[in-house]
């Protein structure tokens, strides 16, 4: 009786030792279940670049329309310049 009790002891031993981490569908389920890229993050990272580069075109076509009015203004004489008394 105790050889038996040995015997099946070894066998169970034996048949769990062989259930090791090995096991490819174990390794794949848990490449599966791996959080994925957050892609809430991604998509609002994407506005942001798309949005940044839309307001610096509009920087760039304002600074570049500022250029491009003439200058009109016309520089006060010497007298009206000295004729501040009205200040």
């Amino acid at each position: 009786m105790k050889m038996r009790v040995f015997v099946l002891a070894g066998a169970a031993a034996l048949t769990l030792a062989a259930c090791s981490s090995n096991n490819q569908d174990q390794v794949q389920n848990a490449e599966m279940n791996q959080p994925a890229a957050d892609l809430n993050a991604q998509a609002n990272d994407a506005a942001n670049d798309a949005e940044a580069a839309a307001l610096g075109n509009q920087a760039q076509q304002l600074e570049d329309e500022n250029a491009a009015v003439a200058d009109n203004t016309t520089n006060p004489s010497d007298d009206q310049e000295q004729n501040v008394s009205g200040m």
